[in-house]
């Protein structure tokens, strides 16, 4: 792969990047090529729960899902914290079953996320994708062993570039999430950024991919 989209919605079928594209259990398509597959916060459905639960556990045994999620938490949805963190518990515990990473959805519940990351003892990559939030929110994620995934608001909001170049090397990955932009806007972007070439970054997500995604073929 030359590019590699760690969290799209958007599944685009080029040949030179490998994308992570975000699936929901109801709404599966078989013809994406690799993706992960969670409950988001948003769409928490307690009638389905279990249901959605047994799809990810039956997906999670597939080689082509490389991830579970996006799943998390959110404090600014009107679904109970309490709810919203049972559903993320049995997910992270469904991850470190079939040893895959955790794409994160985190709206304002950081230290929950970190808690519980330490209560169940969860030993898989957890990946927050999107991040927005300043220099101290990602100093603690990585001092706790987070990874962090920029795209839409690196693209959008010039102040997280300070960030962005304060993560480690080794913690960072590229991301579309929704955005109209290729994933190639963003490796730009941050190529800039960094002060690298091209060729540097691609080498630097590369070996990201490999540290994450251990023995998975693209």
């Amino acid at each position: 792969m030359e590019f590699f989209n760690l969290h799209t919605h958007q599944f685009t079928n080029q040949e030179t990047v490998l994308e992570l594209v975000n699936q929901y259990p109801k709404e599966f398509d078989a013809s994406i090529s690799f993706y992960s597959i969670g409950i988001h916060p948003w769409y928490i459905d307690e009638q389905r729960l279990e249901t959605d639960l047994q799809i990810i556990e039956s997906k999670l045994q597939e080689p082509n899902c490389l991830a579970l999620g996006e799943c998390g938490l959110d404090k600014r949805i009107e679904i109970p914290l309490a709810l919203q963190q049972t559903v993320f518990e049995k997910q992270l515990l469904l991850a470190q079953k079939y040893n895959k990473p955790v794409v994160i959805h985190c709206v304002a519940a950081f230290q929950e996320v970190i808690t519980l990351k330490k209560q169940l003892k969860i030993t898989v990559p957890m990946l927050i994708h999107g991040f927005s939030k300043n220099q101290q929110v990602a100093k603690e994620l990585i001092d706790n062993g987070f990874y962090l995934s920029f795209g839409k608001y690196l693209l959008r909001n010039p102040e997280l570039e300070a960030v962005f170049l304060a993560v480690p090397n080794d913690s960072f990955f590229l991301e579309t999430d929704t955005v109209e932009e290729g994933i190639e806007a963003v490796y730009d972007l941050a190529s800039r950024y960094k002060k690298w070439s091209m060729d540097e970054l691609k080498q630097q997500i590369n070996s990201n991919f490999t540290t994450v995604f251990r023995g998975i073929n693209d």
